[in-house]
C-alpha cells in the first residue's frame, strides 16, 4: 500500500487526531505507526490502521530524524497546504 512506506507523510482520516499530518515511522500488515514529534514522539508512535490514514506523495528522509525536526518538517508542509487539500 502507498501509505505504507516509512517517511511518508500521511494526513489521519478518522479518530481524535482526524485531519493531523504525521509522519508514517513503520508499518506492517494492517497497521502504521505514525509519529508528528509532539504528542507522539519517534520513540512512541502512535498505532493506526492503513483504513484511517490518507497518504500524500511527500516521503522525507527519516536517518538522523529527532522530534524536534520533525515538528519543523510538519509544520512546513501543513503550511504550503490549503484546507481543501
Amino acid at each position: 500500500m502507498l501509505g505504507a512506506l516509512p517517511g511518508r507523510i500521511v494526513r489521519s482520516a478518522a479518530g481524535h487526531d482526524k485531519g493531523k499530518f504525521m509522519v508514517a515511522v513503520r508499518a506492517d500488515k494492517d497497521f502504521v505507526y505514525l509519529a508528528d514529534g509532539k504528542e507522539r514522539k519517534l520513540e512512541s508512535p502512535k498505532k493506526k490502521r492503513l483504513k484511517h490514514i490518507n497518504p500524500t506523495n511527500t516521503v522525507i528522509d527519516m536517518r538522523d530524524l529527532t522530534d524536534k525536526r520533525l515538528r519543523g518538517i510538519i509544520a512546513e508542509f501543513t503550511s504550503g497546504r490549503s484546507e481543501d487539500d
